[in-house]
């Protein structure tokens, strides 16, 4: 294909959905305790992120997806001072019930703290509250990978806490590297009540050829098991800008494998507006699923995150 119609391709866009959830945001005010924000630098893997350290308020939100119905959104917690994660949870529900934004929660909690039952009950207490993020223990590469870490999916106390969400009837967003994507579809086997949501594509940052295929490999592995979901963002690389070029060919993966039942599109802003903004991003989406029918892309944009997330 010629660079002329490779360009053409790019822009000829499907009409965009009457309805989108953003599965993925956040918002803040620094007056709240967030230390990665307010002085401490944490490594990120965008690089430097000194942009987004400043308030990011419903408002904001809204201006960046001026264009695009968005009808809801899900709020992901955003790494408050972990001793104030119930105090996160309840700020935010109080701004959702001023502003309508965001339309429900996850909250944070380490499974492996000895208060793990306390805190899942405060946050269920919330009817805004959905489910949970937390984190385990990863490596740094796939190289380093290994089963068993204390803090892993695999570690005893983990699961102990984990085994609590069934309870409350909350839904797991996991955050971490492909590469311990064994590890997911084994706990998804385990406990079949809980609803999985592997968040940021399973973060195929590393594009090499071998690196994609691996990455292929694992998401084949975590939707073999029915309750495991994947949010389709988080995909930009550092120093670079979102591209169609780039991202397109991860995004239709990700949909070939997991199917248009299994997978929701998110923006994670403001993080994502680093590499950025929302219409390119989500315009991406819609360049990326021009093949799929109206039906499908509804599915991605709107529908599965209202069935995945109770909303």
């Amino acid at each position: 294909m010629k660079a002329q119609d490779e360009e053409q391709a790019v822009t000829a866009l499907p009409p965009r959905p009457k309805r989108v959830i953003d599965a993925h945001h956040h918002v803040w005010d620094l007056a709240n305790d967030l230390p990665w924000l307010k002085g401490e630098r944490i490594p990120f893997r965008y690089g430097d992120y000194s942009a987004m350290c400043r308030n990011y308020m419903p408002a904001d939100y809204r201006k960046d997806t001026a264009g695009w119905p968005v009808t809801g959104s899900v709020y992901v917690e955003a790494e408050w001072n972990r001793d104030l994660a119930a105090q996160e949870s309840r700020w935010v529900a109080g701004v959702a019930a001023e502003t309508g934004v965001p339309s429900a929660v996850v909250a944070w909690c380490d499974f492996a703290q000895p208060e793990v039952g306390a805190l899942l009950a405060s946050h269920a207490a919330l009817p805004i509250v959905r489910g949970v993020r937390h984190k385990p223990t990863a490596a740094a590469s796939q190289a380093d990978a290994k089963r068993g870490a204390a803090g892993s999916m695999d570690d005893p106390a983990w699961r102990k806490g984990y085994a609590l969400m069934a309870r409350h009837g909350l839904s797991y967003d996991l955050q971490t590297p492909w590469w311990h994507l064994d590890a997911a579809a084994e706990l998804a086997r385990d406990f079949p009540a809980t609803q999985i949501i592997v968040n940021h594509t399973a973060l195929p940052s590393d594009r090499s050829p071998e690196a994609l295929a691996a990455w292929r490999s694992a998401l084949e592995v975590a939707a073999a098991q029915p309750n495991i979901a994947l949010k389709i963002s988080g995909i930009g690389r550092p120093g670079l800008p979102w591209t169609v070029e780039a991202n397109a060919p991860v995004i239709r993966d990700a949909i070939a494998i997991f199917g248009s039942e299994r997978a929701m599109f998110a923006s994670n802003f403001p993080v994502d507006g680093l590499v950025g903004d929302f219409d390119t991003i989500f315009s991406g989406f819609l360049a990326a699923t021009a093949e799929h029918t109206e039906a499908e892309r509804d599915r991605l944009f709107h529908d599965n995150a209202v069935r995945i997330y109770r909303l």
